[in-house]
C-alpha cells in the first residue's frame, strides 16, 4: 500500500449484477456512478475493496484498498423489488425524479414505462430512428436497479448461437453443449433484458423468442442440447425491446403480429422545437444558444415537411443528428459546415434543384444567412435551374 494513500474516507465493495459491476459502501448505499467502469469491474473480478483517498493535490481518487472493514457491504446480487401494492404505487408515481435530465420524455410515458418494468411486462420501445429509444430503455434499467443484460439482435448473424448456444467438439470431452449468455440472463430473477433492434433481427430469433415472451409459457427450449432441456424464465424478468417500425426503415422486417402482441408498446415522442433546443443547450452550454435554437428549427421544419401530404423529403432530421451537429458546433465548425457533413449526406441529390438534398439545403441556408438573404441556391444550382427553364 502506497504511503500517500493512508486511510480511505469511504470504502466500497464491487460485485456483478447482470453484466454491470455495482459498488456499495459500508452502509449499503449505491456508489456505482462515482467510480469508473474499469475500476469496478476489476474490483468485482479480483474480490478486493475500493477506497476513496484524498491525494496530495486535494482531489479524491478510488484505489484498491486491502485494509479491513468492520461493517458488512450490501450484496448487489440481492435485488430489492417492491411487492406491497402501496409501495409499488409510491415508487411509480415518485419515479419521475429518477428520469435522467437528458432523456426528453413526458412524465406520463416515463411513469408508464416504469410501471411496466415494475410489473414485469414485456416492453417495446417504438419511434423514429435517433429519438432516444435505447437511452430510455437503459434509463429504465438504471432506475429499477436490477441485474441487466444487453443483446443487440440487429447485429446478430447467428440467432441460435446468441439465444440458445452452440454444440462443440473436444478431443478429450467429446461433443458437448455450451449455453449462451442469454440462457443465463433469463434465469436471473428480476433481471431486465434489453433486446435492441428487434425489428432488424432474423426471423429465427423471433421464433425462438415466442415462447420466452409468452406470459402463458415463459420458457426456452435448448434444442441444441441432448434431451432438449427446457429452461424456465425466472420470476420478475422484464424484457425491453427497441424497434423501428415503418416503410422508411429499409433494413427492418415486418414484425410478426403474434410477436408484437407479446409486448406493451411505449411510443417515444418526436421532440418539439423547444424541447430539442433545451436538450442541445443542456448538452452544449458553451455553444451559442441562438445557433442551437436554429438547429432545432431546422430539425422541426424537416420533420413537419416529411409528414405533410405534399412532402418533398421522405424523412426528418433525427435528434441523434442534431446532437451530432451541435457537437460539431462545439468543436468549432460553422452551422453551414456542420450541415454539409452531417445532414446533407442523408438526402438524395438526384434531380438537381428538385432533389431532397437541395430542398434541405434551402432550409439550412436560410438559417445560415439569418434570414437576411432570399438567395437560397448557390451559383451552380441557379445556373442549372436557368438552363432547365430554357428548354
Amino acid at each position: 500500500m502506497s504511503k500517500q494513500l493512508q486511510t480511505p474516507t469511504d470504502v466500497v465493495r464491487c460485485a456483478w449484477s447482470g453484466n454491470r459491476a455495482n459498488a456499495f459502501d459500508t452502509d449499503g448505499n449505491k456508489r456505482t456512478s462515482e467510480i469508473t467502469v474499469g475500476a469496478r469491474q476489476k474490483a468485482a473480478d479480483g474480490g478486493y475493496l475500493l477506497g476513496r483517498f484524498q491525494m496530495k493535490n486535494g482531489k479524491f481518487q478510488w484505489r484498491r484498498w486491502d485494509g479491513e472493514v468492520t461493517q458488512n457491504t450490501q450484496d448487489s446480487s440481492t435485488v430489492e423489488v417492491p411487492t406491497d401494492h402501496e409501495e409499488v404505487l409510491q415508487f411509480i408515481h415518485n419515479s419521475y425524479g429518477l428520469k435522467p435530465t437528458m432523456l426528453m420524455m413526458s412524465e406520463l410515458k416515463w411513469k408508464y414505462l416504469v410501471r411496466s418494468g415494475v410489473r414485469g411486462k414485456n416492453i417495446m420501445m417504438t419511434g423514429p430512428a435517433g429519438c432516444g429509444k435505447t437511452m430510455a430503455a437503459k434509463s429504465l434499467v438504471n432506475s429499477l436497479d436490477r441485474p441487466d443484460y444487453y443483446f443487440n439482435l440487429g447485429a446478430t448473424q447467428d440467432p441460435r448461437s446468441t439465444l440458445i448456444g452452440n454444440t462443440h467438439f473436444d478431443s478429450k470431452k467429446g461433443t458437448y453443449f455450451s449455453e449462451s449468455h442469454f440462457v443465463k440472463a433469463i434465469q436471473t430473477p428480476n433481471a431486465v433484458i434489453l433486446l435492441d433492434e428487434l425489428s432488424r433481427a432474423h426471423p429465427d430469433a423471433w421464433n425462438i423468442l415466442m415462447t420466452v415472451l409468452d406470459y402463458g409459457q415463459r420458457y426456452l427450449r435448448l434444442d441444441e442440447a441432448s434431451g432438449s432441456e427446457t429452461i424456465k424464465v425466472a420470476d420478475g424478468v422484464t424484457f425491453v425491446a427497441t424497434a423501428n417500425i415503418g416503410n422508411e426503415y429499409t433494413s427492418t422486417r415486418v414484425m410478426d403480429k403474434a410477436l408484437m402482441d407479446r409486448f406493451t408498446i411505449v411510443e417515444m415522442d418526436v421532440l418539439s422545437e423547444s424541447d430539442e433546443s433545451s436538450l442541445l443547450t443542456m448538452m452544449f452550454p458553451s455553444v451559442d444558444s441562438a445557433v442551437l435554437s436554429n438547429v432545432a428549427k431546422i430539425a422541426t421544419l424537416t420533420r413537419t415537411e416529411s409528414n405533410s401530404e405534399t412532402a418533398r423529403i421522405t424523412s426528418g432530421i433525427s435528434t441523434r443528428t442534431t446532437v451530432e451537429l451541435a457537437g460539431l458546433l462545439f468543436d468549432g465548425f460553422s452551422l453551414e459546415e456542420s450541415a454539409e457533413v452531417s445532414i446533407y449526406p442523408q438526402y438524395d441529390s438526384t434531380g438537381g434543384v428538385d432533389s431532397e438534398r437541395t430542398f434541405v439545403k434551402q432550409i439550412v441556408q436560410k438559417f445560415c444567412d439569418d434570414g437576411s438573404s432570399d438567395d437560397l441556391f448557390n451559383e451552380d444550382e441557379m445556373a442549372e435551374a436557368t438552363e432547365d427553364t430554357n428548354y
